[in-house]
């Protein structure tokens, strides 16, 4: 599904990701961990168009991604989230989930004068969509509260719901167990899990090692900008390159 080769970022002389390559296998749920500052993050801003890679190839479905901006990327069904939500604060729930899908006629302000049947039938079959996948992620009691007024974990959830708006094929997740609760945590497991049976597919950067151990195979580990390591969760727990990257070296 998804084909990193040979992939560098750099910022002046830094190397945020240094020669990383790996691929994705289709309804698979991959982790991606690493110490802070192992470029986890800059690799996810690369896939997903933020950055512009300095030399490499990324491939999705067969087609070309590098360097294509992010909105092209999204409408192909490659969608990410964020480590801190982003929801539009002074907008509902339901309102920040509509907002999602592209090419709605009511986009074109003509259409508001021109096709109006056509506008009110996309926007009704938005709002439908929308209270369906809010039901779906337990936050159809919120949606007409304000977005700025969830909690960590219920923005996470919100996060979760507006990029399922997009019906995508594969989906970045940036530390979805961060600031979390541990109830709303197992949700969101619960979630994901029931999303891979669908169909889609996942990369999850997370310290939650629980988290990771419990859903990902396989995982994919960082340090220093390189891929150190990829493997099954036990396998990748108790290799020793895995202890140096986290702990600075191998206990004796």
């Amino acid at each position: 599904m998804l084909e990193v080769s040979h992939l560098v970022k750099e910022f002046g002389g830094l190397h945020a990701v240094d020669d990383v390559s790996f691929t994705l296998r289709p309804n698979t749920i991959t982790g991606l961990i690493g110490p802070n500052g192992a470029g986890k993050t800059t690799l996810f801003n690369t896939i997903a168009g933020l950055h512009r890679p300095t030399s490499g190839e990324i491939s999705f479905l067969g087609q070309r991604i590098g360097g294509a901006p992010p909105h092209r990327i999204f409408r192909e069904g490659l969608v990410r989230t964020f480590q801190i939500p982003r929801p539009f604060a002074a907008m509902t729930v339901l309102e920040n989930s509509m907002l999602v899908p592209t090419r709605q006629a009511g986009e074109r302000f003509w259409n508001n004068w021109f096709s109006r049947s056509r506008v009110r039938a996309e926007e009704r079959a938005c709002r439908e969509r929308a209270q369906e996948i809010l039901g779906f992620v337990g936050l159809a009691p919120l949606a007409g509260e304000y977005a700025k007024n969830l909690s960590g974990g219920q923005q996470k959830l919100l996060e979760l719901a507006r990029v399922l708006m997009a019906d995508p094929k594969l989906i970045l997740l940036d530390e979805p167990g961060a600031g979390v609760n541990p109830s709303l945590l197992v949700t969101i497991m619960d979630k994901l899990q029931e999303l891979n049976a669908r169909g889609i597919t996942f990369l999850i950067i997370e310290h939650n090692m629980d988290l990771i151990m419990t859903l990902c195979n396989p995982v994919l580990v960082m340090a220093q900008g390189k891929l150190i390591l990829e493997g099954a969760p036990a396998t990748v727990r108790s290799d020793p390159r895995v202890l140096e990257a986290y702990l600075g070296g191998v206990p004796a």
